[in-house]
């Protein structure tokens, strides 16, 4: 299984930037997806989750700003990010967890490479 992360760029604060994380593999049978980031010289954290019923969940600091969402039938993650600040400023991860029951089960589930997201002042 392989993710693909894309959509990060330089972006004024204020802005709006939608992130895409390609599945090489149908999501279908994916438990749960979500957005991490991590900023330079802090510890990766979740931004956002949604499980395989559509449930949502997020972090304090995104709640009305960012939205999750998930297509299963192009096996894609988004997560839009409106009203963007410098403190947004991070690489962002996503990452899928496959059920027990599914051939690609992995406890860690699957990471992509990142992608840059920097806002400016």
């Amino acid at each position: 299984v392989q993710l693909q992360a894309s959509g990060g760029g330089l972006v004024q604060a204020g802005g709006s930037l939608r992130l895409a994380c390609a599945a090489s593999v149908s999501i279908f049978s994916v438990n749960a997806m979500g957005w991490y980031r991590q900023a330079p010289g802090n510890q990766r954290e979740l931004v956002a989750t949604i499980s395989s019923g559509g449930s949502t969940d997020y972090a304090n600091s995104v709640k009305n700003r960012f939205t999750i969402s998930r297509d299963s039938v192009k096996n894609t993650l988004y997560l839009q990010m409106n009203s963007l600040s410098p403190e947004d400023t991070a690489v962002y991860y996503c990452n899928a967890k496959y059920g027990l029951g599914s051939p690609y089960y992995r406890y860690s589930g699957y990471w992509g490479q990142g992608t840059l997201v920097t806002v400016s002042s």
